[in-house]
């Protein structure tokens, strides 16, 4: 190593540190669904985490089903001048729990069905580090565009 001078006084070098030699050997890294196959403390709380988020959906879905359904009944209860008012001549009554109500149900299935699928598709990725499951794994066994 050489030295320079600068007053008078050795000015020192640059020191090039890359990695220094450890003997101990890395701890493994297990991978996630790992864990959750040896139902391990932390495959649990991953498990946990997925089933709180599927039933605060599902919570949160039916307390809004619970809400329109007793809702509708009530609000003829409470303004009885709905009670007389026709569509078509169908009482409105009729109108809204067999016309509109059903297809706000299959509208709440068909959103209820992709929440949850995205919440585990979110896991997934989460527990797979990161990979895309919408090919449904071709990708990684090398059958790329199909069957």
């Amino acid at each position: 190593m050489t030295t320079e001078r600068q007053n008078g006084r050795p000015v020192p070098g640059r020191v090039l540190v890359t990695s220094p030699r450890t003997r101990a050997a890395r701890r493994p890294r297990y991978p996630v669904t790992r864990e959750i196959d040896e139902q391990t403390g932390l495959g649990e709380a991953y498990m946990r985490s997925l089933v709180q988020t599927q039933l605060r959906l599902a919570l949160r879905l039916c307390l809004t089903l619970a809400v329109v359904v007793l809702g509708i009944p009530a609000l003829f209860a409470l303004v009885p001048d709905l009670r007389v008012v026709r569509v078509c001549g169908v009482p409105l009554a009729w109108v809204v729990l067999a016309g509109l109500i059903y297809p706000w149900f299959v509208a709440c299935g068909w959103w209820y069905v992709r929440t949850a699928e995205r919440n585990e598709r979110d896991f997934a990725d989460l527990v797979d580090g990161g990979r895309d499951h919408r090919d449904g794994g071709r990708a990684d066994r090398g059958l790329e565009g199909g069957r």
